[in-house]
């Protein structure tokens, strides 16, 4: 039986320092909440890219879930990037506090908004629903057991209602205001355009690129939402009550940390791991996507490399990597069929000792080195 957040000593410890030791967040002055705390004192200033990153373009994100649920890899701390691919991620491996790094201030703006779907939502139906401001038919208590394909016609026969979307904009943007995070009026109107853009595409949602030509084998949504893991078993967060729960738990908590910031920039991930380290814990998944890439061609990959080798881990922590068909990608032996994305992990023992011997000076070498 894989740790629960009810029987980590870690996380207690964690949430002693995200909810002001004796009283809850909520309670507190907004200006001193230890969770807006974190992400100032974590964050560095903000990036750009040219994507929307509302949801993964990674088709394959699920077939790494194996090696998330293998012995000794629960617990400790998660960093990844990007969206809500995070969350089954998260489910998976069961740590006791996550932080999402994302170069970009709106992945942060858009956490939040995540944040405040799971504060609002007991169920994962609740929380798909309001995702995009359609209603169940009641009683709601019929929908938590429910299958996600039923869960997923329910939400496809009806539209959402205006009046629905305005209840909803208020309820979230009281939720957010409670974290404490200062934002400005545009940060808000940033939130509400994230949201409305779930709200108006729907399931067929897709990855947004700007300035560059969309993919074909970008996936919609709902395809992210059906995936599957190599043995063919769905694994999204939203599949199984359990693991919902279990994110969502972490969310209450204040124990996923959304922080600005560039992996191989010079504050951000290297705090993170003294924090991490303070604690006297490891971290036991780093999720990376496909960022190296862009950094071995923005002159940056050494740096990050170093700071990734230097974060407090152990011998089953495990980095995930996807590779897109293009560089690297048919250097990578057990591609799925198929697919135009290739997701990978290996150890970061085995990632460290090779960027000491220096075998990862292109991204061809950092791929072909260990796929």
């Amino acid at each position: 039986m894989r740790p629960t957040y009810a029987h980590t000593g870690l996380l207690i410890a964690w949430a002693v320092v995200a909810s002001g030791l004796l009283l809850p967040a909520r309670a507190q002055l907004v200006s001193t909440s230890p969770f807006a705390r974190q992400i100032r004192d974590f964050s560095e200033s903000g990036g750009s890219f040219d994507t929307d990153n509302l949801i993964s373009n990674e088709r394959s994100y699920l077939h790494v879930i194996r090696a998330l649920k293998q012995p000794g890899v629960a617990g400790g701390a998660y960093i990844g990037v990007g969206p809500d691919q995070n969350f089954s991620y998260i489910a998976a491996a069961r740590p006791s506090v996550a932080f999402i790094i994302d170069v970009r201030r709106d992945n942060m703006l858009l956490h939040l908004l995540f944040k405040a779907l799971f504060e609002t939502s007991s169920s994962r139906a609740d929380y798909l629903a309001h995702l995009l401001a359609r209603r169940l038919r009641p009683p709601p208590d019929q929908w938590r057991a429910a299958g996600l394909e039923k869960i997923v016609a329910e939400l496809d026969s009806v539209q959402p209602r205006a009046e629905d979307i305005e209840s909803l904009r208020r309820q979230l943007e009281a939720q957010i205001i409670g974290f404490g995070v200062p934002l400005s009026p545009q940060d808000f109107e940033t939130i509400h355009r994230f949201h409305r853009t779930f709200i108006d595409a729907g399931l067929s949602l897709k990855f947004q690129t700007f300035g560059r030509a969309p993919q074909s084998y970008y996936p919609t949504y709902r395809e992210l939402l059906f995936e599957t893991d190599r043995e063919g078993q769905r694994a999204n967060f939203l599949v199984n009550e359990d693991d919902y729960q279990f994110v969502r738990g972490l969310q209450q908590r204040d124990l996923i940390i959304p922080v600005v910031g560039n992996i191989a920039g010079p504050s951000a991930l290297a705090a993170i791991g003294r924090a991490v380290r303070q604690h006297g814990e490891a971290v036991t998944v780093f999720y990376v996507s496909n960022v190296e890439l862009y950094l071995f061609r923005d002159g940056q990959f050494q740096h990050y490399a170093d700071t990734l080798s230097a974060l407090p881990r152990n011998s089953r922590s495990v980095l995930i990597r996807s590779i897109f068909n293009g560089p690297g990608f048919w250097l990578v032996p057990d591609r799925a069929p198929g697919y135009a994305s290739a997701s990978v992990t290996e150890r970061l023992e085995d990632f460290a000792a090779d960027h000491a011997a220096r075998k990862d000076s292109t991204y061809e070498a950092l791929v072909s080195a260990r796929h």
